[in-house]
């Protein structure tokens, strides 16, 4: 049996919605595809929605970490400024620190976990 672990980091302020792993991935996804509408359909989600986010993102930081170009002859597009590369940056930093610095303990869970007989199905 092959046990993973993976954190989870919600950054939470008093006056925005959380920041987690879903709109962290949606960043990374723009950064790659250059643009919104590209990194939506990623992530399967409708344009609308991953504006939101992005929205909600660009209003919880203290400047924006995605901005975007009107389309046009070129077609527009979406980039990662750099307070949103920082934000993916350090996250992704923050997750693999707390894999890293909790290598022993997650060992013994796994080992744990394994040692579990498996849940028969209805």
């Amino acid at each position: 049996m092959h046990i993973t672990a993976r954190f989870h980091l919600r950054l939470q302020g008093p006056a925005h919605e959380p920041i987690g792993p879903g709109k962290i991935s949606l960043l990374e996804a723009i950064a790659s595809e250059g643009s919104i509408s590209a990194g939506a359909k990623r992530h399967k989600m409708s344009y609308r929605r991953a504006w939101q986010l992005v929205d909600e993102i660009n209003q919880a930081l203290q400047s924006p970490a995605v901005l975007t170009a009107v389309g046009g002859r070129k077609g527009g597009g979406a980039v990662l400024t750099p307070a949103g590369q920082t934000l993916v940056r350090l996250y992704r930093e923050v997750e693999a620190q707390a894999l890293s610095s909790n290598h022993l303990a997650l060992e013994q869970l796994r080992n744990l976990l394994s040692e579990l007989p498996p849940t028969p199905k209805a």
